[in-house]
């Protein structure tokens, strides 16, 4: 494998990045050529808040080719062509051989929600201390554990036991709250989401973790539940307001996740018609959500 290196201006990114691909590139990556300097600049804004800007002010871009003669074509077409103007000299090197799937692994370790509750990948032995756990690997839902917003719904959880009776799980992503609910004695859990790689990540999760729960899309959600929890964000949360609330049954729990400090009263302006929402717990800028209905 060999990579193909160049540094450009931001107007040029998307032009080259698409070249690069046409030129049979297997990945392009793009970074900031600035980073881990006193230029670095962020990118991505905060959820549901638009970017500081749309592109660095010098992007490095990488790109992979299987042979050290197509990342050498490549270059060479690319200058024919003039779009190397203004961008810095290519440099084209081996890609040292490595154990990727190692690597990725070593990101991801076991995960303390309480003393004796734990989150842990598949490829990893189960800490001592931990009593009950979840095996949950990295993967294209969302939902591992490792997000203020999952971990506070998790222990959240953890501390109610069978008195969240029927469950369900709304934006249920990995499926990960709604195995944590059947894992901690709820009579039922249902886990809905609009995606349907979600719900078949629910789905496989569920089995490996010995899970009794449905997963499906919104519609499978029918009647009301003790509790209804929802990790998404601000602006979905507000708009299903009155959905969310009619799924919660008289004296059962709503329990929103998803939402930044700065964006709790306008959560609580938007259910003040169904039901009062309190802030229960807070973490790294993100806070959870609750109400009796």
């Amino acid at each position: 494998m060999f990579e193909l290196c160049l540094q450009c201006p931001q107007d040029r990114v998307e032009e080259l990045a698409d070249a690069l691909e046409a030129l049979a590139a297997q990945s392009v990556s793009v970074e900031d050529a600035d980073a881990l300097t006193d230029a670095e600049s962020a990118l991505f804004g905060e959820p549901g808040m638009p970017p500081p800007q749309m592109g660095w002010r010098q992007s490095r871009l990488t790109a992979l080719f299987g042979s050290q003669e197509e990342a050498t074509s490549a270059e060479r077409r690319l200058g024919a062509a003039g779009l190397l103007d203004g961008c810095s000299t290519p440099q084209i090197g081996a890609v040292a051989d490595q154990d990727w799937v190692r690597l990725t692994q070593a990101q991801f370790a076991p995960v303390a929600i309480t003393p004796t509750f734990w989150i842990v990948p598949s490829w990893h032995a189960a800490p001592p201390a931990a009593q009950q756990i979840i095996r949950l690997d990295p993967g294209l839902a969302f939902g591992t554990g490792t997000h203020p917003t999952t971990s506070m719904c998790l222990h959240w959880i953890a501390t109610q036991g069978a008195v969240m009776g029927r469950v369900l799980d709304y934006g249920c992503g990995s499926g990960i709250l709604a195995i944590a609910a059947s894992l901690f004695g709820a009579t039922a859990v249902d886990a809905v989401d609009i995606d349907p790689a979600a719900v078949e990540a629910a789905r496989l999760n569920a089995l490996a973790n010995n899970a009794i729960m449905r997963c499906g899309t919104p519609e499978l959600a029918r009647g009301q539940y003790q509790t209804v929890v929802a990790n998404i964000l601000a602006s979905p949360l507000k708009v299903l307001a009155a959905l969310l609330c009619e799924r919660v049954a008289p004296g059962g729990s709503l329990v929103l996740a998803g939402i930044l400090e700065r964006q709790a009263t306008e959560l609580q302006d938007a259910y003040r018609p169904y039901a009062t929402l309190n802030c229960s717990a807070s973490k790294d800028g993100w806070v959870l959500m609750t109400a009796t209905l």
